[in-house]
Formats: C-alpha cells, structure tokens, sequence
C-alpha cells in the first residue's frame, strides 16, 4: 500500500478560503465516506464556505470540478473506480486524471484528485478514512488542495 513517505497531515487555517467538492454516485458508501471526511477536514481547516456538486461517475467528474474551479479558491474531487475485468479502468482513470490536471492548470485553481483507483473493495475500503482505514483519502485531498490555494495566495 502506498502512502510510506507521506507527510504529517497538517491542517492548514483555510479561513477565508472557498472550497468545491464534486463526488460521485458510483459506489456511493464508499464515495460517502470519502465525502464526509473531506466535509470533516473542511471544517478543521475552518473554511466557510463549501458548495457539493454530485455527478453520476468519474468521467464526470473533470467538467463539474472545471465549474467549481471557475468559482472556489479549490476544488476536491472525489470517487472510487475498482478495477474490472475489461480495459474500462485504464480508460476512466486515465480520462479523469488529465482532465483534473488540465483543469488545475488551465484554471490556475488546485484540483485535489481524491479518486481511490484501487484493484478491489479491500484497498478502497483501506484508504477511505474509515476508522479502521489505513489511509483517509478525502480528508488528505481538502488539506492538500486548500494548502495549494494557500501557498498560491502567499504570491499575492
């Protein structure tokens, strides 16, 4: 499992800053998981303002995060694809990660990708934040997109 050589969570003081999370709805106790820890972090980082978008799945998501991106100093998107038995899995994670690094990029805006691309339930179950989780994916995702906004604020 990856996530050796991570850094300490550091949950940063986002107050004043907005924040966008666009979800899916494929494998929604998963997703809700990852959602509600995202919501959790968003909190600790005492940002006011959050706006939740839904979309049906990952393919999706880059176009609703884009939108966000348009309107919050960050954007978080957050979704589980489990890898099949068909090339369906290579096509949709590659699919969504360009299209949230383009959209980081062409918005000027940190697009935290809290996408679990896991070969079975096990590893997503692993890193979805549960208590017994190894890993909390949509919590890490706000802190590192709401740090990203931070440090680009600091140009200012």
């Amino acid at each position: 499992m990856a996530g050796h050589g991570a850094p300490e969570i550091k949950v940063p003081d986002a107050t004043g800053l907005t924040l966008g999370i666009v979800a899916t709805e494929w494998n929604a106790e998963l997703v809700g998981q990852l959602l509600q820890r995202s919501l959790d972090a968003a909190a600790d980082a005492k940002v006011a303002d959050v706006k939740v978008l839904r979309v049906a799945g990952a393919v999706e998501l880059p176009v609703a995060a884009q939108a966000l991106a348009r309107k919050y100093d960050a954007v978080v998107a957050l979704g589980v694809v489990i890898r099949g038995g068909t090339a369906h899995f290579d096509y949709v994670c590659k699919s969504v990660t360009e299209g949230l690094t383009r959209i980081a990029l062409d918005e000027s805006t940190p697009v935290a990708h809290g996408v679990l691309t896991v070969d079975n339930l096990e590893q997503a179950i692993a890193r979805a934040g549960y208590p017994d989780s190894t890993e909390d994916k949509g919590y890490e995702a706000v802190n590192a997109a709401l740090g990203a906004a931070l440090a680009i604020r600091s140009l200012d």
